[in-house]
Order: structure tokens, then C-alpha cells, then sequence
């Protein structure tokens, strides 16, 4: 949650002054101000004893930053995509359209070479970069708290969960128009399997983030 320069100043204050954190929180509190801008305010201040109150470090935003982890975020998307289509495409050739004899042969072969290269190069790429990072998040846990990894975080926990809602909406739709098939209900749960796995992986990361915070 953003800072509030007014709440920020009143906490110092506070502190400077000798108020201890639980009267300073109910104070607060009983002004009004909400529990969760309450607690980041308190935060940001160090509990070790000083003269003046000491302010905790904050992470910052840095170009280094931001180019690692579009990469890591960018090389997470391609294959995550690319692993659904070459999925996708097993699934075609294992249940073949009846109505589409020609697709096996002339646009599977093309498709699925595709999708394998981009796996090869861009899973060990995302591999490879989520172990560096993670290297450097152990050594600096305050890292974790990047507005730029927060932000591509969030982004694809949103995507994730828009496509498991599609991906619901899909099968629920047929299962109304009685078509489904086995070909159809393979697919829906590779994208609920591939989304779900993603959308899992980085909901416990940022509850990692909070235990850091």
C-alpha cells in the first residue's frame, strides 16, 4: 500500500516523542485511519533504541532491476505459452478433427517445430534467471519487496486468473451446448493445469514478500 506523507510524519513524531507502537497504532486507530496503513507506517521505522526514531531501509527501483526481471517475467510467457501449444498440438494428433484431415500434415509438423524451439531456448533462459535471482533475493531479502518484480508479480497473477476464468466460461459454455468432446476437455485442462501451476507459484511468492515486509 502507497505511503501517506501525513501518516508518515505522525508516526515519527510519535516515536521521536516516546509513544510506544501500540499507543501510537490505537491513536491512529481511533482517528480512523485503516489497520493495513496503519501497520506499513509503523513499519517503516526500526524497532532498535535510539535517541530519534530509525528508519527501516526501502527498497528502490533500479534500470538493473527492471531489464532482469522483464527478462525473467518475458522468458516465463513464452514458454508457458509455447508448452500449451505443442500440448495442444499432441492432443490434435492424438484426437484428429475429422472435419480438418489436411491439418496433421500440413500445418502440425510447422507448429510443433516451433513450439519445441522456443521451449528449448526459453525454459532454460527462465530457468537460468530465476536462479540468479533468486541467489541475489537470499543474499538481500529486502529485494523481494521491487516494485518493479511486485508489479510483473500482480500482472501475471491477473493473467493467470483471467485465463482460468476464461478457460471456466469455455467448458461450462459447452457443456450447455452438449459438445463436448474428449479433444475439448483435454484442452481446457491443460490451460486449467499450465494457469493454475502459474497462478499458485506466485500467490505463495507474494506471500513470501509479506513475511519479508
Amino acid at each position: 500500500m502507497a505511503s501517506n506523507p501525513t501518516l508518515d510524519a505522525c508516526v515519527r513524531d510519535a516515536l521521536a516523542r516516546g509513544a510506544t507502537r501500540m499507543q501510537t497504532a490505537e491513536a491512529l486507530a481511533a482517528a480512523g485511519w485503516p489497520q493495513a496503513q496503519i501497520d506499513g507506517a509503523l513499519r517503516a521505522w526500526a524497532t532498535v533504541p535510539f535517541v530519534v526514531p530509525v528508519p527501516r531501509p526501502q527498497p528502490s527501483l533500479s534500470a538493473r532491476d527492471a531489464f532482469w526481471y522483464l527478462l525473467l517475467f518475458a522468458t516465463l510467457y513464452v514458454w508457458v505459452w509455447q508448452l500449451g501449444s505443442l500440448t495442444f498440438d499432441l492432443i490434435a494428433y492424438a484426437f484428429p478433427d475429422p472435419t480438418d484431415p489436411e491439418y496433421r500434415v500440413q500445418r502440425m509438423g510447422a507448429s510443433m517445430r516451433s513450439a519445441s524451439a522456443a521451449l528449448l531456448i526459453a525454459f532454460p533462459a527462465f530457468a537460468w534467471l530465476a536462479h540468479r535471482l533468486s541467489r541475489e533475493l537470499a543474499r538481500d531479502p529486502l529485494k523481494r519487496l521491487s516494485p518493479v518484480r511486485r508489479w510483473l508479480t500482480y500482472m501475471t497473477l491477473f493473467l493467470a486468473a483471467a485465463v482460468l476464468i476464461g478457460d471456466a466460461i469455455a467448458l461450462v459454455y459447452n457443456v450447455l451446448g452438449g459438445e463436448l468432446t474428449v479433444r475439448f476437455v483435454l484442452k481446457v485442462a491443460v490451460v486449467g493445469a499450465i494457469a493454475g501451476a502459474v497462478f499458485a507459484f506466485y500467490l505463495l511468492d507474494l506471500r513470501s514478500d509479506e513475511a519479508v515486509s
